[in-house]
């Protein structure tokens, strides 16, 4: 299928695709004004990809295969489940920071995910994910780390207060994204039962959580993509 074809400028366009749909919305951004930014015919586009919603579906599968990969690698140094739920926040952070435009292209449109045709795959790993958090709050449950509740819902209010990030965080703000990641952590620590000790320990922005997120995301520990 030429919607899958690889090589020449297909990174390129994915990226300055990603980058339309950051700063304008999926339903303004197109192909036109893709290929005219490149130098480059629509039909390029239309080769390597086919349509905008197969574009959309690789920008999200891609993220979230990355996500998953990042925290798998984050899991096998942290195994505790406080410090497991905090490299997930601090994490979180960073990547509204790094990959503004690429988070903000999944988190924005994410809804789009829920039953449109042909975002199966992606909807499938946004789940696996969901899914992952789900079970370190729950371990956190059961090994007496976090007080006994309903750990989808947790997650949830754990996805929503990241998730929404991109509406108001600015990265050269008051605050440095590692500090902004450590007030979560702790708040949600906090509110899962951990002391405070412990909390701002495994939040702690110089902290041994925060410096595994760090060699994760930059490339210091290997991470399959696959």
């Amino acid at each position: 299928m030429t919607g899958h074809a690889r090589g020449g400028r297909r990174p390129e366009i994915l990226e300055t695709f990603t980058r339309h749909v950051a700063q304008h919305g999926y339903d303004r951004a197109n192909f036109g004004d893709v290929a005219a930014e490149l130098g480059m015919s629509k039909g390029t586009i239309v080769h390597h990809f086919g349509t905008k919603d197969r574009m959309l579906a690789e920008v999200q599968e891609s993220y979230m295969r990355r996500r998953l990969a990042e925290a798998h690698a984050m899991f096998a140094r942290l195994p505790g489940a406080g410090e497991r739920i905090a490299a997930l926040v601090h994490a979180g952070v960073r990547y509204s920071a790094d990959e503004p435009a690429t988070t903000v292209a999944f988190q924005r449109e994410v809804v789009r995910l829920v039953d449109r045709p042909g975002m199966e795959s992606a909807r499938g790993l946004r789940d696996e994910y969901r899914d992952l958090v789900v079970g370190v709050l729950a371990d956190g449950e059961a090994d007496g780390t976090f007080l006994p509740g309903d750990a989808r819902l947790r997650s949830l209010q754990m996805f929503g207060s990241l998730h929404w990030m991109w509406t108001w965080f600015d990265p050269a703000g008051r605050l440095a994204p590692a500090e902004v990641a450590a007030e979560f952590a702790v708040t949600l620590l906090r509110g899962l039962g951990m002391d405070e000790p412990a909390a701002r320990a495994a939040a702690d922005p110089a902290g041994e959580v925060a410096a595994v997120v760090g060699d994760v995301l930059a490339g210091v520990v290997a991470v399959s993509r696959s």
